[in-house]
């Protein structure tokens, strides 16, 4: 019976960047039968590492006898590694390039996404930790000449807030005033990454 429980339930293994938006549709949907194991965060910007990681808690999943699987990841700069993990495993993954895209909605954003080349996109996680996802990792704190190298082609940060949070709000706010560039707030939800969870579920 133990073995049959694991079976039923879906594993989700995921960005640690999402990891707050997936617990928050599991609750507000009562997805019981969906677990979930993360991956770091930080790997947003080390891209590199997450293939390979995927890899090997695939095949610990495996070994622990969850048969559905399901991957919270998008494309996410990995040059199709991810998507070459899901035709070999025979599992699903986040449709889109990336959360930007599925928490926007991945159709409008492919679709509007080439009228904004000079935008710079935060979610809640990245508005929340900008210091260790943007400045730490460019060396901005250090090297703040960097700034107007690395940012000199942007015009605007915008806000893809999956909650209505006015202290990440302001936070945003000065992370675009650090960068010296515009603001603008979109409130999108969890966009797709609910309604593909709650499939992936009820596929189980």
């Amino acid at each position: 019976m133990e073995q049959r429980a694991k079976t039923e339930k879906v594993h989700v293994i995921a960005c640690g960047a999402i990891a707050r938006e997936i617990l928050a549709v599991k609750a507000l949907n009562q997805l019981d039968h969906l677990t979930l194991e993360c991956l770091p965060a930080i790997w947003h910007v080390y891209p590199q590492k997450i293939a390979p990681a995927l890899r090997e808690k695939i095949a610990e999943a495996r070994a622990a006898g969850h048969d559905n699987i399901f991957l919270g990841y998008a494309e996410c700069g990995t040059q199709g590694e991810i998507d070459r993990i899901c035709r070999e495993e025979g599992i699903r993954r986040v449709e889109g390039p990336h959360c930007y895209a599925f928490f926007t909605g991945t159709q409008k954003f492919l679709a509007e996404c080439g009228e904004e080349i000079t935008a710079f996109y935060l979610t809640d996680l990245i508005t929340r930790q900008f210091e260790a996802f943007v400045i730490e990792p460019l060396k901005l704190d250090r090297h703040p000449e960097l700034r107007d190298m690395v940012f000199g082609n942007y015009t605007k940060i915008v806000y893809l807030a999956q909650t209505e949070d006015p202290e990440l709000q302001q936070k945003a706010r000065w992370a675009a005033d650090y960068l010296k560039l515009d603001y603008e707030y979109r409130f999108t939800g969890y966009g797709d990454l609910e309604p593909e969870l709650v499939a992936a579920v009820r596929a189980s």
